[in-house]
């Protein structure tokens, strides 16, 4: 389907999702670095109050405000990366689904249904596996700068130096540490869209009812969805809430990938099942959500900024 600027709407959904993704990365990378601390800390318990522990030793022995940004190059690369390639996998899905909904002979691209959305959501959530495949190395060498400050011995300066070192020192195989539990996070972004989209039309529904103009419009056009009418403060709750729910339960494959993804992680474990065995073992349940407080905090604001801006930005452009 082609807007009236003659750019299709895969093209639109990929550059909405691209820039989204670079505006919410640069905001809140400081909470990512947090979160990437709590994950990999083996020598605390799970506990209130380690967030503001990792801040204050930050700011105090690693440089202050300049410190938080610390990896900003491959998280930029990897999140803008993701999140395009992901939107142009959902918005080429639907318009194949549209084209089949075509409701009369001139080719023109009909209303998705709930069951659509949930389809094409989960189909192109499954592409998932191989943009973690490609992006997998970038991770590991975001997760590595995060995780340590720069003065430590051996630390990555930059994105190349990282990519020179690992090669250097782990070969090929260093760049696809944590690719397992990478793989179940593809989980995550299916069951986010399936319960964003189903909340959008739900949210749409509720306010045909509640306006008397809408109730009385015909069945055809009310059938026809418009997310011109939501609000962004419709997309500010949507997406939230949608995040939270996929967020809380698929969250302990990030902590697992983490652990494997840091600078010693193949004197630490055997595998993925051994990673999971010791966190169970000595941190208990709890320490599969280590980090979980400031990854919501983290998370919670950059949905809001990458769908404000996706939502937006496909707008503009169509």
């Amino acid at each position: 389907m082609t807007g009236q600027n003659g750019l299709s709407s895969s093209v639109v959904e990929t550059v909405a999702g691209f820039t989204a993704g670079i505006a919410s990365t640069i905001s809140l990378h400081p909470l990512d670095l947090v979160k990437i601390r709590l994950q990999v800390d083996r020598s605390h318990s799970s506990r209130l109050g380690s967030s503001l522990r990792i801040i204050r030793q930050i700011a105090r022995h690693e440089g202050g405000l300049a410190a938080f940004y610390r990896g900003l190059g491959p998280n930029l690369v990897g999140n803008s990366t993701g999140w395009g390639l992901y939107f142009l996998c959902y918005g080429s899905l639907k318009d194949i689904v549209g084209r089949y909904r075509a409701r009369d002979g001139d080719g023109a691209q009909g209303p998705l249904t709930s069951s659509d959305y949930f389809l094409t959501s989960g189909t192109a959530a499954t592409t998932g596996i191989i943009t973690s495949a490609l992006t997998n190395p970038i991770w590991v060498i975001k997760t590595r700068m995060l995780s340590t400050g720069s003065q430590v011995p051996g630390a990555y300066t930059s994105l190349s130096s990282g990519v020179k070192q690992i090669y250097a020192t782990e070969g090929v195989k260093g760049f696809y540490r944590g690719l397992v539990p990478a793989l179940f996070g593809v989980s995550h972004g299916a069951l986010q869209f399936m319960a964003y989209e189903r909340l959008k039309i739900l949210r749409s529904d509720s306010m045909r009812l509640d306006d008397p103009v809408e109730r009385g419009l015909s069945d055809s056009v009310q059938a026809k969805p418009s997310l011109a009418r939501l609000g962004n403060i419709d997309f500010f709750v949507l997406s939230g809430l949608s995040k939270v729910f996929a967020g809380c339960v698929t969250y302990p494959y990030q902590v697992v990938r983490s652990r494997l993804q840091t600078y010693e992680a193949h004197l630490l474990y055997r595998g993925t099942t051994d990673a999971m065995r010791q966190i169970w073992v000595k941190e208990g349940f709890a320490g599969f959500y280590k980090g979980l407080g400031p990854n919501l905090f983290r998370v919670l604001p950059s949905t809001w900024v990458t769908f404000l801006v996706y939502e937006n930005m496909k707008l503009f452009l169509s």
